[in-house]
This record gives structure tokens, C-alpha cells and sequence, in this order.
């Protein structure tokens, strides 16, 4: 990205890293999408892969050393790293030190961001948390009524996630509303693969639906989201199953595809409900059930609502899933226009009635853009 006018110079992907079917896609600036299949061994090749696509007669720089900084989404920085940080050997330490509170994520992050200074190592890493917008949630929304010793000793507590994502969209609705941030009651709904509500005031989260993990709160594509903590512990005891393997069924084999044994994705989900699957209409129902319970439950923390918005995947592009979530909430001042909510294909768009009291917005989420403007935050203010 070219910060001085915050355009995207280029995009890309590598999947499947480990395997010798790795698929690289990659989209510059005014050209043609690139999709490769090659092997792509650990991480380090991956960059070098991608660093190389970016430089060159068919890139879009000259060099590397045109690149000023480089930002990395972490997902979980505990209870000490609430703001970005550029990163040392001493920060990398701390970040290796609480892998284990986001094993999946972290882990993944660290590789990214060692291979990075490894192929770039004049250029400045910046780290950006999912969990920085939570950081001023008060004690009695982010603490878990267990004993008080695991707070202090692990750090057990609600961090919260797709921070930038619910900041993003947040500023975005206060900018198109004209309004300063400081002056709105917003409740930011991230629905996608993953799923997570915000409660927005004074410009922060006062209140997120995911928890210790991003496990707690909404239905997911594959996660449970709130479940009795002890309906696996019954399930371990009858299966005889190992915590690992709870684990794995609660995030990857849970939520929509648990419950339909279709899939995970929204689309499929919908397609079937559509041809009377009652299994996908239960899910469709549950789904829309939690969302909807989420923002009743939050407009009562913010004391009111000015703005509601959806965003990600399936916030932006399923007019059924945001029309249920807001069926009977009229008397909140949540009233969808139906015509506006079914031509909403996509970009910015304004899908309540024109005289409701809660405007409501669609937003696509731009989490890139947060991790440049951070990245460049940083690196002038070091």
C-alpha cells in the first residue's frame, strides 16, 4: 500500500504452506489476477515468494528497500500489549511466551514475522493486536466469575478479537454519518467464517462477544460459539475423548456444520434452508437467534443505539441473515428497510428506514488498511 494516498498497490495470498500444492494468488495494480501452484515449504519461502512478486520489471517497486515498514495482524497480545509495537528481539521473546493463549494464530504470526525480518532485516516490522480496540473494556465485562488466582497466574480473561476489523468499520460508520465518534452509541456486527459483536462508545469496545479465545459468543461457520462449559466435559467423559480433540470439534466442527453436517459456509447453509433442509433452517434460525440477542443485550451496556452496522463476508452480502437479525426490534428503534437491505451487493450502503431511530449501515471491512495506517503511526513516531 502507498500511504501517501492510501491506495493498494497490490494483493496476494499463499495457502496451503507446508505442501508441494501451495497457491500463490496475486493481483498488482491495474493488472491481471496470477494464481500459481508450487511447492512452498515453510514460511520463509512463502515470503520470499511473495517479496518477489512485488519487485521487478512486473511489480511495483523497484527494490525492497522501497518498502518503509511492513505490518503484521497478531491476534492475541495478552493483558501487556494493548497498543502496536515494532518489533526487537525482547518483543518477539514476550510474543513467543504467550503463544500458548492463541496457539493456532500466534504461532502462525510468529513464523510470518520471523521470515520477514529474515528476508528484510533493515526494514521496520510492525505488530498491530486484534485485541488493542478491547484494551479499555472495564474489569467487570472482561473477567470470568472463577477464582481470582487464575486471572492473575494465566491471564484468564476476556481479550476479544477482529479488533481491527470492528474499528475499522465503527470509524468508518461515524465518518459517514458525520458525527464524531466520541458522540455515537455503535454496535459493530463482524459476521463471518468467524463471528463477533462489539458495543461501541466514547470511540472503543466496551463490550465484545468473543472471549478468552475466539470461541466465546456468536454461532460460527464452525465454532460453537456460547455453550455451557460443561456440556464438553460431559462429552469428553462419555466419548472418551482427550481435551485436544474437544478442542477440534468446539472450533472446526461445530456451529453451522455441526449442526446442518453441510458446511460451514453461509451460502451453502442458505441454499439448503431454501430447499426446505430443516436442519440448515435451524441453523439459519440459530445464527440469527444469538446475533440478534447480542445487540438487544448490548444496546442495554450502551444505554441506547445511534448506528448498527454488519460487516465481513456474511454481514455484507446476506440480505436474509441481517433482515432476521433484526426481526422484532423495532421497539429499539431497529427497523429495516426491506428494499434497501435486498439491493446492498456490496460497498457502503444505508438499510434502515429513513426515519428510524437507529440508522443502520452496511460497511466492508478494510482490516488492511488499519495495519498500514498503524504501521506508518509507528515507524514516524519512533
Amino acid at each position: 500500500m502507498d500511504t501517501t494516498d492510501e491506495s493498494v498497490l497490490a494483493k496476494g495470498l499463499i495457502e496451503r504452506i507446508g505442501f508441494e500444492d501451495a497457491i500463490f494468488t496475486h493481483i498488482p495494480t491495474n493488472g491481471e489476477k496470477q494464481i500459481q501452484t508450487l511447492p512452498v515449504k515453510n514460511h520463509d519461502i512463502a515470503i520470499k515468494i511473495v517479496l518477489g512478486s512485488l519487485v521487478g520489471e512486473k511489480g511495483v517497486v523497484k527494490s525492497l528497500s522501497e518498502i518503509g515498514a511492513v505490518g503484521h495482524r497478531f491476534v492475541n497480545g495478552g493483558r501487556e500489549f494493548i497498543e502496536p509495537v515494532i518489533t526487537t528481539r525482547g518483543i518477539l521473546e514476550k510474543l513467543h511466551a504467550i503463544v500458548d493463549i492463541a496457539p493456532l494464530h500466534n504461532t502462525a504470526h510468529l513464523l510470518g514475522i520471523e521470515a520477514c525480518i529474515a528476508a528484510m532485516p533493515d526494514t521496520p516490522q510492525v505488530i498491530v493486536f486484534d485485541t488493542s480496540f478491547h484494551a479499555r473494556i472495564p474489569a467487570k465485562a472482561y473477567m470470568y466469575a472463577l477464582p481470582y488466582r487464575y486471572y492473575e497466574k494465566y491471564g484468564i480473561r476476556r481479550y476479544g478479537f477482529h479488533g481491527t476489523s470492528h474499528y475499522y468499520v465503527s470509524h468508518k460508520a461515524a465518518e459517514i454519518i458525520g458525527k464524531p465518534i466520541e458522540d455515537l452509541k455503535i454496535i459493530t456486527c463482524h459476521l463471518g467464517n468467524g463471528c463477533s459483536v462489539d458495543a461501541v462508545k466514547d470511540g472503543w469496545a466496551v463490550d465484545t462477544s468473543m472471549g478468552f479465545t475466539p470461541l466465546e459468543g456468536l454461532m460460527m461457520g464452525s465454532r460453537t460459539g456460547d455453550i455451557d462449559c460443561a456440556a464438553p466435559l460431559y462429552i469428553m467423559k462419555k466419548e472418551g475423548i482427550t481435551p485436544e480433540e474437544m478442542d477440534t470439534i468446539m472450533n472446526k466442527k461445530s456451529g453451522l456444520l455441526g449442526v446442518t453436517g453441510i458446511s460451514s459456509d453461509m451460502r451453502e447453509i442458505d441454499s439448503a434452508a431454501g430447499n426446505g433442509n430443516e436442519l440448515a433452517i435451524l441453523a439459519m434460525d440459530m445464527y440469527c437467534y444469538r446475533i440478534k440477542k447480542y445487540i438487544s443485550s448490548y444496546i442495554g451496556i450502551l444505554g441506547g443505539l445511534d448506528v448498527l452496522v454488519f460487516t465481513a463476508g456474511v454481514g455484507e452480502h446476506s440480505f436474509r441473515i441481517r433482515e432476521k437479525a433484526c426481526e422484532c426490534l423495532s421497539f429499539l428503534g431497529i427497523e429495516i428497510d426491506p428494499e434497501k437491505n435486498n439491493q446492498a451487493k456490496g460497498g457502503e450502503t444505508e438499510i434502515g428506514k429513513e426515519n428510524a431511530r437507529v440508522r443502520i449501515l452496511v460497511i466492508p471491512t478494510n482490516e488492511e488498511l488499519v495495519i498500514a495506517r498503524e504501521s506508518e503511526r509507528m515507524v514516524k513516531s519512533a
